[in-house]
């Protein structure tokens, strides 16, 4: 058994990395939603190609985690924005 690097689980990986700390960002977790949604693909990829890839397999774990908590992130952060304007 050959034991080789698969680019796309890595790639998958570090951008469910990245797309996490852009929760703590506020209004610039819209990157972290597009970098989750490229990790994602990547690492739907990754895994149709060598299914007991364990990148792969954490990259989209991840990159599903980050997705969901930067939306929320940017859907609070418009909601904030939303409601002090409205006070205003």
């Amino acid at each position: 058994m050959e034991n080789r690097s698969n680019g796309k689980a890595t790639a998958s990986l570090v951008l469910g990395i990245i797309s996490l700390v852009f929760i703590f960002f506020g209004t610039y977790a819209f990157l972290g939603i597009i970098l989750a949604i490229i990790g994602l693909i990547l690492g739907i990829q990754a895994k149709k190609e060598n299914p007991n890839d364990g990148k792969a397999k954490a990259g989209v774990v991840l990159s599903i985690i980050g997705l969901a908590l930067c939306a929320l992130t940017f859907l609070s952060c418009i909601a904030c924005v939303g409601l002090i304007a409205s006070l205003a």
